[in-house]
């Protein structure tokens, strides 16, 4: 165990990064559950304010990552310097993306329905995270071989390829996709082959004068929302503590006439 824990964790130089997974999750979920015993009003803890302003934690989230940040930088790759400063940063990480969805809104939407987007966010970092531990690499070219490391273009075609997949990815509103086919280039590929969801930036571009293409990225978007929203949100709401409501069965298909497929002649 300790040969494998060398190899695998220490000798690649992964300690910091699976410290600062470690503090960023633990800080998390201490955040929401200090939260939900507020709102519940259980326990000693309250709210901070002064005077009339309320101190959100991403307050603190921002310094105590600014100074994890600035340490790491100051502190080069020796000593345990960059330890203390990835546990820092990931207590800091964990403060500001569990109120994601207030920067992201510049409003207190904590506790609504745009407040799940922080455990969204949180969910997906941590899960990135993790696979870069587990060996992936950014952009995926872990998969090359020894000869094609010595090769810089095919190095560079591998890196820009997948890096433009998981463009059209976002580009057709499949933020997840993209975000993960950064890591694992095969998601990023089919990310980009199937069609567009309504409303994207693709979809407003390309499926315009396509009447038929648009109903088919409808009915499809309806029949994932339909089938993956409900278990999403309960999931989000034991994590988060959301208070469960009537899940629903995803965004109906567009009333729109211009949505519809046309009749045929």
């Amino acid at each position: 165990m300790n040969d494998w824990w060398y190899r695998n964790i220490v000798e690649p130089g992964k300690l910091p990064l699976l410290l600062a997974l470690l503090s960023f999750v633990g800080s998390f979920l201490v955040t929401r559950t200090i939260t939900r015993l507020i709102r519940a009003g259980r326990g000693p803890f309250r709210n901070i304010s002064t005077g009339d302003v309320h101190v959100h934690h991403v307050v603190p989230g921002i310094f105590l990552m600014l100074v994890g940040g600035f340490w790491a930088v100051a502190a080069g790759r020796h000593g345990a310097g960059p330890l203390y400063a990835a546990v820092i940063f990931g207590l800091g990480a964990g403060l500001v993306l569990d109120e994601f969805a207030l920067i992201l809104h510049l409003d207190d939407v904590y506790w609504s329905e745009q407040g799940r987007k922080s455990v969204e966010v949180v969910m997906l970092t941590a899960a990135l995270v993790v696979l870069v531990l587990t060996g992936f690499t950014p952009l995926g070219v872990n998969d090359l071989t020894p000869v094609e490391r010595q090769n810089r273009a095919l190095f560079a075609l591998n890196v820009g390829v997948n890096c433009a997949f998981a463009v059209i990815a976002l580009l057709k509103g499949k933020l997840r996709t993209a975000l993960i086919g950064m890591v694992v280039p095969l998601v990023a590929l089919v990310g980009a082959v199937r069609l567009a969801r309504p409303g994207s930036a693709w979809a407003r571009r390309f499926y315009r004068n396509r009447h038929r293409a648009r109903a088919r990225a409808g009915l499809r978007a309806f029949r994932h929302d339909r089938r993956w929203t409900g278990p999403r949100r309960r999931l989000q709401d034991w994590i988060g503590g959301f208070t469960p409501g009537p899940s629903p069965s995803g965004p109906e298909p567009s009333e729109d006439p211009s949505e519809r497929v046309p009749p045929r002649r």
